[in-house]
């Protein structure tokens, strides 16, 4: 199964995923429209989506492995797949250890529901998986189509290709701020990345890629904010998207942050061309 991703795509929360902004990404030449937040198993909104567009792939970034039964997330593949051949990606993951009170051996919880996943006749290239240290993302190339890691950088990319080799899918996220004053940009960037600084998976990767403690204590240093969310104009973001290109991602989903995604999609959509 072939999907059309397109270089660059767009990550939004699912409550902020309206059938209105999928279609504007796909007029703009989005290629994907990646869906955050743990949208629940019956997957309505993947759908709502799809029905709003005409050519976007639909992805999940991700379906939460504790809280989305995989059975009855596998029966919710089938009936889009049937609506909507070709065009919907199932993007899983463990989610967070804060997270649940379940959360005990993730990585036993993640071949499980792959196995499950398996019975349920989802087929391995039609999924992809959340993944970002060294273990996981070679399950991923070995279970699903490839890696969907979330909160890195480029440097993480040229990591994981090289765990993933040539043929795995790895799709980067990364987060924009379209504005110039650096310290109002800085401040909406921190704003988002601060609440992922209180979750071990993500500092601990973090610091395998050569951040300090102090880099991400608190609410996180300015090179840290600034490496994750990436901040000016157009040009200087478009370079920092596209070297996660270079390093060795097939797709870039771009996470506007801010009240209104719409202007940083059209400032960046010649990216998507």
């Amino acid at each position: 199964m072939a999907f059309e991703l397109g270089k660059i795509g767009v990550w939004r929360p699912a409550w902020t995923s309206t059938p209105e902004l999928a279609a504007k990404a796909e007029e703009l030449g989005y290629g994907t429209w990646w869906i955050g937040g743990s949208p629940p198993a019956e997957l309505e909104i993947v759908e709502q989506l799809l029905a709003a567009t005409s050519s976007l792939t639909v992805a999940t970034s991700i379906v939460n492995m504790w809280s989305a039964d995989a059975t009855e997330v596998a029966r919710s593949y089938h009936r889009i797949e049937e609506r909507y051949p070709g065009r919907f990606l199932l993007g899983v993951g463990i989610g967070h250890p804060e997270a649940t009170q379940e959360y005990q051996k993730p990585y036993d919880k993640i071949v499980e529901y792959l196995d499950q996943l398996d019975a349920g006749g989802v087929p391995v290239r039609a999924r992809a998986l959340a993944a970002l240290g060294p273990k996981v993302l070679k399950l991923s190339a070995e279970r699903t189509l490839g890696a969907l890691p979330y909160l890195t950088t480029p440097e993480h990319t040229r990591q994981a290709r090289e765990l993933l080799g040539k043929d795995a899918l790895l799709v980067a996220e990364h987060k924009v701020v379209l504005d110039t004053d650096e310290a109002r940009a800085r401040a909406t960037g921190r704003e988002m990345v601060k609440m992922y600084l209180r979750l071990r998976n993500y500092t601990t990767n973090l610091k395998r890629l050569g951040f300090t403690d102090e880099d991400v204590a608190g609410d996180g240093s300015d090179r840290l904010i600034d490496a994750l969310a990436l901040h000016g104009d157009a040009e200087h973001i478009a370079a920092g998207l596209k070297a996660h290109l270079d390093a060795g991602a097939d797709h870039v989903a771009i996470q506007p942050l801010g009240d209104d995604p719409v202007p940083a999609l059209e400032a960046l959509a010649q990216l998507a061309r």
